[in-house]
């Protein structure tokens, strides 16, 4: 099943890393804040249950994860993201999986997305930029681990009633940054 994710979001992170490359910056900055304000209201639909998981005969449900897997492909290579914010809530809606199983299915899709965007990014010197700020790079990366070693220990601790909310409100709050930043 997630395969046909993986399909899609392989080809959707290079055209999203393509096109996110050739995009002026104050449009980008446009898009990168609807994105935003999307993923929010998407989450929290997914989150007051509003959306339920769909019935979908076998073909119609692969041709439906090939082409959640693009766009949700597209938008994470747009937005420098691993697309778990978009993968998670598709695939518990999609394929009907719990959603403890759907986090660690979408690592499986996130990875090799994000290493297709990069590598389109890295073609056209994208990322010259991080050699010039290596110091900045290496205090993100560490916070980044960091982050995550916490937060995988609060995750059995912190309800999600208490989670997506939050998260819902720091997609907003970035989305506002964003657009402001155009």
């Amino acid at each position: 099943m997630w395969l046909n994710l993986l399909a899609g979001s392989l080809v959707g992170a290079w055209l999203g890393a393509s096109w996110a490359t050739r995009m002026r910056s104050a449009t980008l900055y446009r898009v990168l804040a609807g994105l935003l304000v999307l993923i929010a209201v998407a989450l929290a639909a997914n989150h007051a249950g509003t959306l339920p998981p769909l019935d979908l005969n076998p073909v119609a449900q692969a041709v439906a994860g090939v082409l959640a897997g693009l766009g949700i492909g597209i938008v994470a290579a747009l937005m420098g993201v691993a697309g778990g914010e978009l993968l998670i809530p598709t695939i518990v809606l999609l394929y009907g999986v719990d959603i403890k199983i759907a986090g660690s299915l979408a690592l499986a899709v996130s990875l090799p997305t994000m290493l297709v965007a990069f590598a389109r990014y890295s073609q056209d010197q994208s990322f010259a930029v991080l050699g010039a700020n290596k110091r900045f790079v290496v205090v993100m990366a560490a916070g980044s681990i960091a982050g995550t070693l916490v937060g995988g220990l609060l995750a059995g601790v912190v309800s999600t009633a208490v989670l997506v909310p939050l998260l819902v409100l720091l997609l907003l709050a970035s989305a506002v940054k964003v657009w402001r930043h155009a």
